[in-house]
């Protein structure tokens, strides 16, 4: 599961993804797991979620470059395009509400954009968290 957004911008409505990754990664009690993984050039942390292992990953690159990220932890923990789920904002949706769409385009997401070259594949399942437009 990888929270997409700009590293050094926390706290922005663009790095969303990150957020619900915190959140996440407190509710499977994790949050104090989080670890630098210099490979992939993200945050990680390992968590098991109803008998499934789930690694959580905040890239630590800009939105722009958070696939080199992903694609990294995916062949260092030997993931497929369709393991990986990604959570990101979306401007389209209004504050708060959220869709779940498995692959397709960017819809100009530059993030998503990102995944999508950097694993040669758009089979990820997002998970589109609604920002509304300023």
């Amino acid at each position: 599961v990888a929270g997409l957004g700009n590293y050094g911008l926390r706290g922005t409505r663009h790095s969303v993804g990150m957020a619900v990754l915190d959140r996440l990664a407190r509710q499977l009690a994790v949050a104090a797991g989080w670890r630098v993984d210099r490979q992939c050039c993200a945050d990680v942390a390992l968590a098991t979620a109803r008998g499934l292992e789930l690694l959580l990953l905040k890239p630590r690159r800009l939105m722009n470059l958070n696939g080199l990220s992903i694609a990294s932890a995916a062949e260092i923990y030997n993931l497929h395009p369709e393991d990986i789920y990604l959570v990101h904002d979306d401007l389209d949706k209004a504050l708060g509400k959220v869709a779940i769409k498995l692959g397709g385009s960017a819809r100009g997401h530059n993030g998503v954009r990102s995944c999508i070259s950097a694993l040669h594949s758009n089979e990820m399942t997002r998970l589109r968290v609604g920002i509304g437009r300023p």
